[in-house]
């Protein structure tokens, strides 16, 4: 699976998704693009958009994309908040639908 990681997830994270593709947001050299070009760019190219946005879905419309937003819930976005909720971000990746949200995390 193609996996997109927002800007403010840490790299190190893509090392912990390892059973994926994963590209960071500033490997593409897409730092700083507004919410709705970075869904439009992503669309027909990655399979996955793992963010801690939890309020995309609100400012956006999610419906219809060719992918799946994975919303993570954690204390922060350091790797040792993280770490916990890896597995339940594999599990999101793994289960979903194109199209859907899902929310993992506390």
């Amino acid at each position: 699976m193609r996996v997109l990681l927002d800007e403010i997830l840490p790299h190190d994270l893509a090392q912990a998704l390892a059973e994926h593709e994963v590209v960071t947001i500033q490997g593409l050299g897409w730092s700083g693009l507004k919410n709705g070009e970075l869904l439009r760019r992503a669309a027909g190219q990655f399979d996955a958009f793992v963010t801690m946005d939890s309020n995309l879905q609100f400012q956006q419309r999610l419906d219809g994309l060719s992918f799946v937003v994975v919303v993570i819930h954690a204390h922060s976005n350091r790797m040792a908040d993280l770490r916990p909720v890896i597995h339940l971000v594999s599990a999101a990746l793994t289960d979903s639908v194109p199209g859907s949200v899902r929310h993992v995390g506390r």
